[in-house]
């Protein structure tokens, strides 16, 4: 069990540890010089259960004055128990209030009081103070927590010792950690020590971690293997959720990570600057317009932010609402977290809350789609409420989800998600999988026939869009592989035809008339003979003595129906070998106008327009001087 101590400036934190623990946390010269805790300070004391060894208690010792609350909020991040220490010569104190609101914006739910200095108080002051503190905590979590009058500095004292069979009794009560869950710890102190190198200490909230194991860095991306493992200042083959954990790294120097740095898995170790989040302003915080500065505390980290309201205009205190945070730097952070906020000067902490999704958009933040996804992330991942319930957010996932982001979201590995028999699994590039449901599915599908008969509707006389064109009318922001599995679903149901690249709804067709279809017949034969650098509308017009305008009307019917492609104006391609240089481009592992001119035995000119026609149908997609295959896109033979 991890207690933190929390309290006013001199109202005996570091003094009560020493006494439960018998280790001094104020380590610096300038603390002892002062007199007052200025860092997070460790202890760690094993307990005994029925007269043998048992766990171990360790005790996060944090700085009391007003200026080190951020290493404060720091410290209390993580913790399962705590230790709220008052003063009996000075009492209920101003840093006693806003620790004590620390302690519940972070979600802490089991605590206990040391009624410090109690050897310097009468007996009814330290009934009076008791009464005092009742008030103080009922309409909170830990109204009814035990309060222990205590003198520190006395050797022996009962009420040390009355407190230490408490913590070592809350100790065995302790609700048990989700292991099943990928492993993150927040870093709240980072050292080297000669001839081991880099060392990060900090809570493990999440998961277990072994030695050998490569874990990231977050934000940052860099990859660092465990050495070995402390766990509650002993070494250990392994660490697990719950404990304070030194974690010896390779492949990162001191200077690499800093305290608010997560070594997190692999998977869980994306980073965003917009956290969309529920909030709480405290009574008498003051309305928080959008765009308020703000500083934000989350795990160790402590980073300045934007407040935008997301339900309201203005964010009001002594309710919850929605908010996104907006940092200029990257922040990690999963569904769950809790975090404080301060007001911009840092003077005073204004309110806190729940993160909800770490990945919040740039624009649309505030839609009925986007604030009803907000709603089931809510219920999955909120703390108390957690459901765990993938289907809800699924059902708010038109176009499905990736398994990465759902991994993400849940903190669990795919292997551990539990979907239920109607969602589909489409592979994605790079090994993932979009999770989607057949309902979705079949939405989706509705859409593309009701966007392809709305298409004929306008255009009688064009046989119908191309794949990629229909996609860009019906779902724009459709996943590609979504939207190539759905439409082949439909032309293996018989639901939409293809005729050349065209798609079609089996009632629809376009005709030509004798006259034509004897002149395309004409125009194809000689367009196929050009091969990879067929005749001009101009020359064709020429050689076959029929008027330049009708060549040009029929040869566009043509491309309209699927017959042929016109890559630029007044030139068409016959499909084969349009098809021949598709399968040019996918071979080629740069394909560049250079590259793609010297496989094709093309001119500079006509490679760059086949390339951007490529593009321009959807089958590749340019990066910088690359034309890329798209990943689910094929060229019909």
């Amino acid at each position: 069990m991890i207690v933190g101590t929390a309290g006013h400036i001199d109202h005996g934190k570091t003094a009560l540890t020493r006494a439960l623990t018998g280790v001094d946390t104020d380590r610096l010269k300038e603390e002892k010089e002062r007199g007052i805790s200025i860092e997070l300070g460790y202890a760690y004391v094993p307990l005994e259960h029925d007269g043998k060894p048992g766990d171990i208690l360790g005790i996060i010792d944090v700085p009391g004055h007003e200026k080190f609350i951020r290493t404060m909020a720091a410290g209390i991040t993580g913790i399962d128990f705590a230790l709220l220490v008052i003063a009996a010569d000075d009492g209920i104190m101003p840093q006693t209030l806003e620790h004590l609101a620390i302690l519940r914006l972070l979600g802490v739910q089991r605590g206990a009081v040391a009624l410090n200095k109690a050897d310097r108080a009468s007996p009814e002051r330290l009934q009076q103070l008791q009464d005092d503190i009742a008030r103080l905590l009922q309409d909170t979590v830990f109204s009814g927590s035990p309060v222990f009058p205590t003198a520190a500095t006395v050797p022996g004292d009962a009420g040390v010792a009355a407190l230490r069979l408490h913590l070592t009794a809350a100790s065995r009560t302790l609700p048990a950690r989700d292991e099943h869950r990928l492993f993150r710890l927040g870093v709240d102190r980072v050292f080297t020590l000669p001839g081991q190198g880099t060392v990060v200490t900090g809570t493990a909230l999440a998961g277990t971690v072994a030695v050998g194991d490569t874990l990231v860095l977050a934000p940052g991306g860099q990859q660092v293997r465990v050495r070995s493992i402390h766990a509650q200042n002993r070494a250990a083959g392994e660490g697990r959720a719950g404990q304070r954990l030194a974690l010896n790294l390779a492949g990162a120097a001191r200077e690499d990570i800093a305290r608010g740095s997560w070594v997190a898995a692999p998977a869980l170790a994306a980073c965003s600057c917009r956290i969309d989040a529920e909030l709480t302003l405290l009574p008498g915080s003051g309305p928080l317009k959008a765009w308020t500065p703000v500083h934000v505390h989350l795990g160790a980290a402590h980073r300045t932010a934007n407040v935008v309201p997301l339900d309201e205009e203005t964010a009001l205190p002594g309710r919850g609402t929605r908010v996104q945070l907006v940092f200029e730097q990257e922040l990690h952070a999963v569904p769950g977290d809790r975090f404080v906020l301060r007001n911009a000067q840092a003077t005073q902490t204004i309110g806190g809350g729940m993160v909800l999704d770490p990945f919040g958009p740039a624009r649309k933040r505030r839609s009925p789609a986007r604030l009803a996804w907000l709603d089931a992330l809510g219920t999955f991942a909120g703390g108390r409420r957690r459901s765990g319930d993938v289907g809800a957010l699924l059902a708010c996932s038109p176009h499905g989800m990736a398994m990465s982001a759902l991994v993400r979201l849940s903190q669990l590995p795919p292997e551990r998600v539990t979907l239920a028999p109607d969602v589909r699994r489409i592979a994605l590039h790079g090994g993932d999988e979009l999770l989607v449901t057949d309902g979705a599915l079949a939405r989706l599908q509705g859409h593309a026939v009701a966007a392809l008969a709305e298409f004929h509707a306008r255009a009688p006389d064009d046989p119908g869009p191309e794949l990629w064109r229909l996609k860009r009318i019906a779902s724009p922001e459709c996943e590609d592989r979504l939207w190539s599995h759905a439409i082949s679903a439909l032309l293996a149901q018989g639901d939409i035809l293809r005729q050349g690249n065209a798609l079609r709804l089996p009632g629809h067709s376009v005709t030509l008339s004798a006259d034509e279809q004897a002149l395309a017949e004409r125009l194809l034969a000689a367009l196929q003979a050009g091969r990879y650098d067929p005749p001009w509308v101009r020359t064709l017009a020429a050689s076959l003595d029929t008027p330049e305008d009708e060549v040009r009307r029929l040869l566009r019917k043509l491309a309209r129906a699927g017959a042929v492609s016109q890559v630029v104006p007044d030139l068409f391609y016959h499909p084969a070998p349009l098809a021949e240089l598709a399968r040019i481009v996918a071979q080629l592992e740069d394909a560049q106008a250079a590259t793609f001119r010297d496989a094709a035995g093309l001119g500079r000119k006509r490679a760059v327009q086949l390339l951007e026609f490529f593009d321009r149908v959807g089958y590749t997609r340019r990066v910088r001087n690359t034309h890329l295959v798209r990943p689910a896109a094929s060229w019909p033979e």
